[in-house]
C-alpha cells in the first residue's frame, strides 16, 4: 500500500490505529495522517521502539488492509 492509498483510507484506519497504539493521541494520529514516516517517529517516541521495530509494526498493521 503506497502513501496516497494510506492517506486516503486513514480516517477508516485511525480507529484501529488508536487501539493498536493507545498511547498516541487523536491529535498525533491526525498529524501522522497515514504517513508511515510520521507514524513511525511517533511510535518510536512514545513506545521506545527502534525505527525497524516501529516499521515492522506499521507494516503488520497495514497488511490488514
Amino acid at each position: 500500500m503506497n502513501t496516497d492509498q494510506i492517506a486516503g483510507k486513514w480516517k477508516q484506519m485511525k480507529g484501529e490505529a488508536k487501539v493498536m497504539w493507545g498511547k498516541l493521541t487523536d491529535d498525533e494520529l491526525d498529524i501522522a495522517e497515514g504517513h508511515k514516516d510520521r507514524l513511525s517517529g511517533l511510535i518510536q517516541e512514545r513506545y521506545g521502539r527502534t525505527k525497524e521495530e516501529a516499521e515492522r509494526e506499521i507494516n503488520s498493521f497495514l497488511s490488514r488492509y
